[in-house]
This record gives structure tokens, sequence and C-alpha cells, in this order.
């Protein structure tokens, strides 16, 4: 598997932005696609994008698709999640995954590995 630490995150206006990273440390086998998903307090954890490592494709939640970018930096082994415009819906846990899928899954249960997790709080 691999290793996962995330940075970003924070406090924020309603549509102000942010913007995440997650890097990540082991062998690229374990992150063929890369997920970002979110636990808003007393919710259930829910997808939010997703990018398929080789071709970039990504894929978003409604929710959050034409606000939300999410992009990877292979050199640097990096990946991000640029969210604009946000709300205080937004406001939650957000959790970057690796997978050995390169399908850019939905389901959590398709992510081996997890970063630890990082508070996006957006005020009205």
């Amino acid at each position: 598997q691999v290793q996962l630490v995330q940075s970003g995150g924070g406090l924020v206006q309603a549509g102000g932005s942010l913007r995440l990273s997650c890097k990540i440390s082991g062998p690229a086998y374990w992150r063929k696609s890369m997920g970002w998903f979110r636990r808003g307090l007393g919710k259930e954890r829910e997808f939010v994008a997703a990018i398929i490592w080789e071709d970039g494709n990504d894929y978003y939640t409604d929710s959050v698709r034409g606000r939300f970018a999410t992009s990877r930096n292979n050199a640097a082994n990096i990946v991000f999640l640029q969210m604009n415009n946000l709300t205080p819906e937004d406001t939650a846990l957000y959790y970057c995954a690796a997978s050995v899928l390169s399908s850019g899954s939905y389901a959590a249960n398709d992510y081996d590995s997890w970063g630890q997790g990082s508070q996006v709080t957006v005020s009205s």
C-alpha cells in the first residue's frame, strides 16, 4: 500500500476557495486511481471526486461538479483538490484515498489507503 499525507484545508467564508493536497509515498501500483471523500458532521462518508492517474480522467459527484477540480502532479506524486465557490454545505472532513483499480471508483471500499483527513469549514 501507499502512505498518504494531506495538507491544506481550513476556515473560509462562503464563496471562497481552498486547495487540498495529498502527498503519496510508495509504489505506483497502489495509486492507479486517487479519490476524495468527505464526511460532514452527523453525515455518512460520501464520494467527492476521483482521478485516474495514467490518463488524468476525472469524475465528480453532482454537488461539486463545476466547482471542484482534482489534478495530479506526476513528478511530485501529489494529488490536489481545488475547491471553489464553497458553501456551508461543503463543511466536512475531507480524505484522499488511493486505489489499485484504474476505474476512478465512487465506492470507498475500492480504495486501499487513506489520508489522515483535512478539515474544511465554510462559514456563511
